[in-house]
């Protein structure tokens, strides 16, 4: 089972270098394999010479507006009714959409940006996000930005590792919880922000 797993995934990765930045997106627009491992195996192409950092940064930052973009109309255009009935067959599970909408109804629009720093869930926040209607041109702005140091950290460690690119989920591990601890910190910072904005006007 193993092995037929290993092999499925190298043809992906495969067919993601020989189609070379258009596979980086295609990779990352269907995330039929993890974002962080498409990205790595993007900057090992960088180490090898075979496509340029800053446009597999670019092609990967395209690549997650496009999932997300999908995610997105999913929930504004299919809303719950959608998700509860076909979500599986695209490995939503109703848990995480539910995580997803406490999150968007308690935070709201800044959510977008901090949840794409957390597993599972930088996914399914679009389809709140969309079932809140939420300003496309303000959801792909956060989405944009919070994907521009995901791709640049995973691009950079791929190249940086070259041949050893595919261990870089134990590489990577200190890096993404810093990241994470950051994107929590922003987070908070917002709310300080807010909080003596409220009471400035109360004031």
């Amino acid at each position: 089972m193993m092995d037929t797993i290993h092999q499925w995934l190298d043809q992906l990765l495969l067919w993601i270098e020989d189609l070379g930045y258009w596979g980086i997106i295609i990779g990352l627009a269907i995330e039929v394999i993890p974002s962080e491992i498409v990205l790595a195996y993007a900057g090992y192409l960088v180490f090898r010479g075979e496509v340029s950092f800053p446009v597999a940064v670019l092609c990967g930052v395209i690549g997650a507006l496009l999932q997300q973009w999908l995610l997105y109309a999913i929930g504004r255009y299919g809303g719950r009714p959608f998700v509860d009935r076909f979500g599986k067959y695209l490995h939503l599970k109703q848990k995480h959409v539910d995580i997803a909408e406490r999150w968007f109804e308690k935070h709201g629009s800044v959510i977008v940006f901090t949840a794409r720093f957390v597993p599972v869930m930088r996914q399914v926040i679009s389809i709140p996000a969309g079932m809140a209607r939420m300003k496309l041109s303000l959801y792909t702005i956060l989405t944009g930005l919070a994907s521009i140091p995901w791709s640049i950290l995973f691009v950079y460690l791929g190249n940086e590792l070259g041949n050893r690119w595919d261990t870089i989920e134990s590489e990577s591990g200190d890096l993404v919880v810093w990241i994470l601890c950051s994107a929590l910190g922003l987070l908070a910072l917002y709310f300080v922000v807010q909080y003596w904005r409220k009471r400035s006007k109360s004031a």
